[in-house]
């Protein structure tokens, strides 16, 4: 089995109008997803990205980003074991964050 990344992009916007019981929710939700994939084994791993934080490289050039006026960041990562892309996908058509964001599905080619 090939392994695919799972990139989970959004507009922080559409989190920031939330009431706490939404994202506690919403939280449940992607718990859930993941709990599921893990039971059926093809999860081989999960990471939630700090939001707001990070560094962009642009050759020798660092800067602080990702920005409050970009319109769409990566939240988060899953990695999953699929026989081929269309697997991959299937395993995506479900995740909670399809609601939220996009759901960009990659091979990941070691070597």
């Amino acid at each position: 089995m090939a392994s695919y990344i799972l990139l989970l992009h959004e507009d922080p916007s559409g989190f920031a109008e939330m009431s706490p019981e939404d994202m506690q929710n919403i939280i449940q939700e992607y718990m859930a997803w993941t709990a599921k994939i893990r039971e059926k084994g093809v999860l081989r791993r999960g990471i939630k990205l700090e939001d707001g934080v990070g560094r962009s490289v642009r050759g020798t050039v660092v800067t602080d980003g990702p920005y409050t006026e970009a319109k769409e960041v990566i939240g988060g990562i899953y990695e999953v074991e699929a026989a081929s892309y269309d697997a991959a996908v299937e395993i995506a058509k479900d995740c909670p964050h399809s609601k939220y964001g996009v759901v960009e599905v990659r091979l990941v080619e070691i070597g």
